[in-house]
């Protein structure tokens, strides 16, 4: 038999005979014995009567394409309405909702829920006094909720990252879709909730997991302080940080261009293209534009295009306190693309208006001390051996900032054609390879000015014939010859429309000695030491007009010279274990002996020379006089482990006998987050060369970037010489798991056009990005 308590079924076990089925049916059963059973299931119903409020009753009711579950303390039902009271429970899919006091119509699918409502689905948790949910449509809304988000994110370098949910409070929630809430009257953050740092106030803001929030007549506040108000705003939420829209705005301060104010658009139309625009105001000086784009419309092509430029109004100079402007602009282009049948293009594009333009606006000593431009185009095919090159090239030095002078080189258009070295036969050992081009080029300096098209051809083909006696011994030979067809040259110093042919002829050989090498172990480890030889021995003659030729770039700058070149190169290499063995120590020392000191004449007394033969050794020009000995140099490398890396570089000049040239390049990791690095570049040569320099540079600090916790860093730059602090920068950060906060102190003292310091600050908001001055690019670490 069964019995019913309100919907619960209560079953009692019970023996009945049927009416006129035979009693000998059930030989073993007794009239006492049924009047047990019955006795027995009878106080088994008043029991589960009377304890029948403290069971939880379910109910479950098909619902679409999953089926309600009902779980409460007590429950009832009224037609279509269920009515349950006690900790209730209602489950549908991945939807959870919880409650005092529910009631659910299985005709609308409605749920109506008071009284410490909670409500879950996936990642997504909110509380509430009271709220109504549809489970066929996955809408409702509720009322004075405050609750929590998880969403997917994609680390980003670029800004301080962090997995803390979304926390929110609102005066109502509407849940309009699966993924999508709109708040009113609400505050949210990725802080804690109960002490958020900041949190963005909005009167009206839209919700969309895993991709972002809208805001509408928001305000930002740190530690409850109203900082920003916006009137519209856009936050990533998810994986895709990217977001179209106005970034933070950037406010500051410096002693040269006063107060700063400025924001810009972020323009992401596309996965694969974005772009910014902004502007600046610069209270002392005028305003700033700037523009950046990148794109990759394709996985072998990539565009970037920035551009920054000042209106500037000037600062007061001079007793009458004119305005001196010093504005202009920069930019900078570079695009890569592989085309059809091997053909690779490249366009690296570069302006600068002046090189005071650079002086007065650049942020970084880098960049500030920077005073080259390159633009470079070319499509280049690569095809059975041979190179096939359409190229257009300048190159612009700026010597001077005031009066403004520059060296202007130029090669368009120009076509280059070449090969590798083919074998000449299949019975000798021979092989041949040649250069040629053919274009039009430009050079205008202080002294020089020629026709904006200069013609210029050439050919230089080769033999090369390589000899090896066993596995330890060998020498390779070159023999060939350089031809190069000129419509202008110098005479008297001064161009001329005047044709000109410069002729060669070019021998050297490879003496390679058999390399030297000991294998020894020291405890755990397997250490080698290589000892590399090398000879080289060049020749060229035939140059008898080396003044009349016109210096467009490094083949105009072949000389007569016969002159053998000395090296050897040390070699350490470590092995533990089944590891691969590294090398940790490199040293090399090189040297030049000229037979010919004057190189055919060329060689000019007391001025500085720079020809191929001379600057092949060593970047820096030490030739004023005839000589037979070039510097020796000598360039050692060690990174015998992960925190210790150094590098030494030096030219030793044997006719002064004096170090002409040093540089020191050293880093180190000593312990945890710690970092130091080290530079020191020294020239001590004869000022007709150039000026001699020693700066030092210091770089230390500990932490990274985007680390949690105390984060410092620090720079300088020092010139001996000058006695004077040409660049420092102080940087101090602190993260938390929310938001952190940056420092910094910057001073550039550049000369006459630049000395200012700058004092810089940053807000990092996780997961979002930075408010302030301080950008990224600009950071010591």
């Amino acid at each position: 038999m069964i019995f019913f308590a309100g919907n619960n079924p209560i079953w009692a076990f019970a023996i009945l005979r049927r009416p006129g089925t035979d009693r000998r049916a059930f030989p073993n059963i007794t009239n006492a014995k049924v009047w047990h059973v019955c006795h027995f299931s009878f106080l088994a119903f008043l029991l589960q009567l009377l304890s029948v409020s403290a069971v939880r009753s379910q109910v479950q009711v098909p619902v679409g394409s999953g089926i309600v579950r009902l779980e409460a303390t007590q429950q009832s039902k009224q037609g279509d309405r269920y009515v349950a009271d006690g900790d209730v429970v209602v489950r549908y899919l991945d939807v959870r909702l919880r409650a005092d006091h529910i009631e659910y119509d299985s005709r609308t699918y409605e749920v109506f829920a008071k009284g410490h409502v909670i409500f879950d689905y996936n990642t997504q948790h909110m509380e509430a006094p009271q709220g109504q949910y549809n489970l066929r449509s996955d809408q409702g809304a509720f009322l004075h909720v405050h609750g929590t988000i998880n969403v997917a994110r994609r680390p980003n370098p670029n800004i301080l990252f962090s997995t803390n949910p979304i926390s929110f409070q609102a005066d109502e929630v509407d849940r309009v879709a699966e993924q999508t809430y709109v708040f009113k009257k609400t505050w949210l953050t990725i802080c804690m909730p109960n002490r958020p740092l900041w949190k963005f106030y909005s009167a009206r803001s839209t919700l969309r997991v895993n991709d972002k929030v809208v805001l509408v007549r928001a305000n930002f506040r740190l530690l409850k302080v109203p900082l920003i108000y916006l009137p519209y705003a856009s936050v990533p939420a998810g994986q895709r940080v990217r977001q179209s829209g106005f970034l933070l705005p950037e406010v500051g301060n410096n002693t040269v261009n006063g107060f700063v104010l400025g924001d810009s658009y972020y323009w992401a139309p596309r996965d694969w293209m974005d772009a910014e625009i902004g502007a600046q105001i610069l209270s002392k000086r005028g305003w700033g534009q700037s523009f950046d784009l990148r794109a990759v419309p394709a996985s072998n092509m990539n565009l970037g295009v920035t551009y920054y430029g000042v209106e500037d109004r000037g600062l007061p100079a001079g007793p009458n306190g004119t305005l001196i402007p010093e504005g202009g602009s920069q930019a900078h282009l570079l695009f890569t693309s592989n085309f059809r049948q091997g053909w690779r293009g490249l366009a690296d594009l570069s302006y600068l208006s002046s090189l005071t333009f650079r002086l007065a606006f650049a942020t970084t000593f880098t960049e500030a001390t920077s005073s080259e431009e390159h633009s470079d185009i070319f499509v280049t095919n690569n095809f059975r051996g041979f190179s096939l090159n359409i190229a257009a090239l300048n190159y612009q030095d700026f010597l001077n900032a005031q009066p403004e002078t520059s060296i202007v080189l130029r090669s368009a258009p120009e076509v280059r054609f070449s090969t590798t070295d083919r074998a000449f036969g299949s019975r000798w050992p021979v092989y041949f390879g040649f250069d040629s081009a053919v274009g039009a080029v430009r050079r205008s300096d202080t002294l020089i000015d020629t026709q904006q098209f200069v013609e210029r051809s050439e050919v230089a083909p080769h033999l090369t014939l390589p000899m090896r006696w066993g596995s330890w011994f060998g020498i390779t030979s070159t023999a060939g010859f350089r031809a190069i067809d000129y419509n202008e040259q110098l005479i008297n110093g001064v161009p001329v429309a005047r044709g000109l042919v410069h002729t060669d002829g070019e021998f050297s050989f490879e003496l390679r000695p058999p390399a030297l090498e000991r294998i020894w172990d020291r405890g755990k480890a397997k250490w080698k030491h290589v000892i590399e030889p090398r000879i080289v021995y060049n020749y060229v003659t035939g140059i008898q007009d080396f003044s009349r030729i016109i210096r467009f770039d490094e083949d105009d700058t072949i000389t007569h010279t016969s002159e053998v070149e000395s090296g050897i190169t040390q070699r350490f290499f470590r092995k533990t274990g089944d590891g691969q063995a590294e090398e940790f120590l490199t040293w090399r020392v090189a040297a030049k002996y000229y037979f010919d000191p004057t190189f055919g004449g060329a060689l000019a007394t007391g001025q500085r020379n720079v020809f191929a033969a001379l600057d092949s050794v060593t970047p820096f020009a030490f030739a004023d006089e005839p000589r037979h000995w070039s510097p020796i140099v000598s360039n050692v490398k060690m990174n015998y482990s992960a925190q210790y890396d150094i590098q030494l570089e030096t030219d030793f000049d044997p006719l002064p006998n004096r170090l002409s040239a040093y540089g020191l390049i050293g880093t180190v990791h000593p312990f945890r987050q710690s970092f130091l690095s080290l530079a020191q570049f020294r020239l001590n040569t004869d000022p007709i060369l150039q000026p001699r320099q020693n700066q030092i540079r210091v770089t230390g600090g500990w932490g990274q970037m985007n680390r949690k916790g105390w984060n410092t860093a620090t720079s300088l730059a020092y010139d001996t010489i000058q006695h004077s602090l040409q660049y420092e920068v102080v940087q101090a950060s602190y993260n938390g798991s929310c938001c952190g906060i940056s420092f910094e102190y910057r001073r550039l003292a550049l000369g006459p056009l630049r000395n200012d310091n700058q004092f810089r600050a940053a807000l990092l908001i996780a997961n979002i990005g930075t408010f302030g001055t301080l950008r990224r690019q600009e950071r010591v670490f």
